[in-house]
């Protein structure tokens, strides 16, 4: 049995891998979608970018996993690909999902023009409040998921603006790279550089941003054969 440690993007909590859990569970394998402090039912919890990491690290000790799957959406990305160095041989594989990788000292907010979000953090007391309807058109989202994201939390500001913190490459951990095309066709280039890294692959998906709503089965069957190249 694979363990799945799944995390999502901002605004969301372990509620947005529902039908992909239960996916993944009809299949045989035990998934455990996490909730970052300051999100959903932990919102009012203190959180920086650290408290993320600690959170992912946590799940995984507290429940005892081996053979593990940490799988990161969006922004999370950033925490879990660096609780995968720190979990060391519990780890069978990381899966990126669409999603922002961690850099050495820099941020979420690093290296792409982000002076609106730190407006929006500056305006609403230390959070980025969740976009608009009208910012998730395009996504492959019917109005109904497009509103479970538009009702999520406020989002921690200081998880976007500190630095991250890596030992080694994460060139040299096995990894999945998961691309949705509608969101753009090309990885960023930090994820570029670490696709010519034999330990990773790259995996399309001809979908929006947010795939555990819009084709979740697709994205549990990707995950599981993933878990397969371990």
């Amino acid at each position: 049995m694979t363990h799945f440690v799944m995390t999502a993007g901002t605004w969301l909590g372990a509620g947005a891998w529902d039908e992909v859990a239960a996916e993944l569970r009809a299949a045989g394998d035990d998934a455990h979608p996490v909730t970052l402090s300051g999100l959903a039912e932990k919102q009012g919890v203190p959180a920086g970018l650290e408290t993320h990491v600690r959170d992912v690290v946590d799940a995984v000790e507290r429940l005892g996993l081996r053979d593990v799957v940490l799988v990161g959406h969006s922004y999370s990305g950033i925490p879990v690909g660096q609780a995968a160095e720190r979990i060391g041989d519990r780890l069978r594989r990381v899966v990126f999902v669409d999603a922002n990788v961690p850099v050495d000292g820099e941020s979420f907010l690093s290296g792409w023009p982000s002076d609106h979000v730190r407006e929006s953090i500056a305006a609403h007391d230390g959070f980025w409040p969740p976009l608009t309807a009208d910012d998730y058109a395009g996504q492959g989202l019917t109005d109904e998921q497009i509103r479970r994201i538009v009702e999520g939390s406020p989002h921690p500001g200081a998880t976007l603006t500190e630095p991250a913190t890596l030992s080694r490459s994460l060139g040299d951990l096995p990894a999945t790279y998961i691309k949705c095309l509608l969101d753009g066709d090309e990885p960023m280039p930090a994820v570029a550089e670490l696709l010519k890294s034999e330990r990773w692959e790259l995996v399309e998906m001809d979908t929006g941003h947010w795939p555990m709503f819009s084709q979740p089965r697709e994205l549990a069957r990707i995950l599981r054969e993933s878990a397969g190249r371990g």
